[in-house]
């Protein structure tokens, strides 16, 4: 079991900066890969930003530029930094823990409960 806890939302004004974190209940080499999503109003849960065990990130388009996805093994934190803040990045941003478990190489996703995020223009 993995529990995550998400901070660092909050509200603030188009082209402004924020960071958000995830504490992470295990170590984070024992996570294959950490995510954050997004889910807008009235939208689908979205992918923002990817890292593997191996460091290698990927991001969504729509943040390619702006944000950076970064993990602190020592304790095990993953960080979103968040600059440039457009409206359309409102949402509640989520942290997502994906374990891979052998030998069925089964995939578990762990969620945390989310944290706000409000651009205002």
């Amino acid at each position: 079991q993995v529990r995550l806890v998400e901070s660092g939302g909050g509200l603030l004004q188009a082209g402004g900066s924020l960071r958000l974190s995830c504490a992470a209940s295990v170590a984070l080499f024992s996570i294959n890969t950490k995510a954050w999503y997004r889910q807008p109003p009235g939208k689908h849960r979205e992918l923002v930003a990817g890292i593997s065990s191996g460091g290698s990130t990927n991001y969504a388009d729509s943040v390619k530029g702006r944000f950076t996805i970064s993990r602190d093994n020592a304790k095990n934190m993953v960080s979103l930094k968040m600059n440039s803040l457009k409206p359309e990045d409102t949402a509640v941003y989520y942290c997502n823990a994906r374990v891979v478990r052998e030998p069925a190489s089964s995939e578990y996703d762990y969620w945390g409960q989310g944290t706000q995020v409000t651009v205002s223009s």
